[in-house]
């Protein structure tokens, strides 16, 4: 499976000159781990639940605080969760978790959205990068790589991770594109990053919509952006509500390998750069508006692409 997804990636990837591996290969200080029951950076685990398997992903320091409210008290760690699944039906545990907002995926659970065409020419003049982690800021490196200036803004109040977690991946993401800090949190940043977007052709967000709201930042409110929103179930819908990151997204979308009945995990949060790569498409081939880019939702796309 790996050689195919590698394959049809090399295909898709093809006109921004790039290696398979540079789009999705990262760094992490504490190294990363083969991909099986456990993802490569071990936070995220497959779970064989009473019914069936789901992954569940505690990528995040809240997402631990919440494992007790998840095992009803059972315990805070790994062998308590595994112990608490085992005993459960998937459902329950699926819909639990995401009343906790805590990342969750029940295998090939996604449906396939229709992948961009390749070979697009529509190159944005300017581009907003107000995104995190891997995804969204993968999609505006490579709309630089094709020509477009791009404007990160970095959050002082909300740093993204990446510099810290993956600092190779981040300066390989990140090269080509001018940099302006802004506190989000103050009136007058704020007001200085709505003229910037009201001046942009194309704004790349990973933010949920409510908290894209509360900057002021809405798609009606500028009609004229190609607004690339890249989340993990979806902008628009019951799937805006849901948290994800790309080693449950990668199973949501059902893009994983198996070993008799037992999946694994067939690469690092595989989700995040095929999301990325095909924002990326998506904008040089001209789609224009609202352009939801769900990770969870490509991954299902390439899954069946290579089965």
């Amino acid at each position: 499976m790996i050689a195919r997804l590698h394959a049809f990636l090399r295909d898709r990837a093809a006109s921004f000159g790039l290696p398979v591996m540079d789009l999705l290969e990262r760094d992490a200080p504490t190294g990363l781990g083969a991909p099986g029951i456990a993802s490569a950076n071990r936070a995220c685990r497959l779970l064989r639940a009473r019914d069936g398997w789901l992954a569940l992903n505690l990528a995040r320091p809240d997402d631990l605080e919440l494992v007790p409210a998840l095992t009803q008290g059972e315990g805070e760690d790994w062998d308590a969760i595994v112990h608490h699944v085992a005993h459960c039906g998937v459902t329950d545990v699926h819909a639990r978790a995401i009343e906790l907002q805590i990342p969750v995926a029940l295998p090939g659970e996604a449906a396939a959205q229709p992948l961009a065409r390749t070979g697009g020419k529509d190159v944005p003049r300017k581009v907003i990068d107000m995104s995190a982690l891997w995804a969204g800021p993968l999609c505006a490196g490579l709309l630089a790589r094709a020509g477009a200036e791009v404007l990160r803004i970095d959050s002082i109040g909300r740093p993204d991770p990446t510099p810290q977690s993956s600092p190779l991946l981040h300066a390989r993401l990140d090269a080509g594109k001018a940099h302006r800090a802004l506190d989000l949190r103050l009136p007058a940043d704020r007001a200085r990053l709505l003229d910037l977007v009201a001046q942009a052709d194309v704004l790349v967000t990973s933010g949920r919509p409510a908290a894209l709201a509360r900057l002021g930042l809405e798609p009606a409110r500028f009609p004229h952006l190609r607004w690339v929103a890249i989340t993990a179930h979806g902008f628009t819908g019951p799937g805006a509500v849901r948290v994800g990151f790309g080693d449950d997204c990668a199973v949501a979308g059902g893009l994983l390998d198996r070993t008799g009945e037992t999946p694994r995990f067939m690469g690092d949060a595989l989700a995040d750069p095929l999301t990325g790569l095909e924002a990326a498409l998506a904008v040089l081939s001209g789609q224009g508006g609202l352009i939801d880019m769900a990770m969870a939702r490509v991954a299902a796309a390439y899954a069946g692409a290579i089965v």
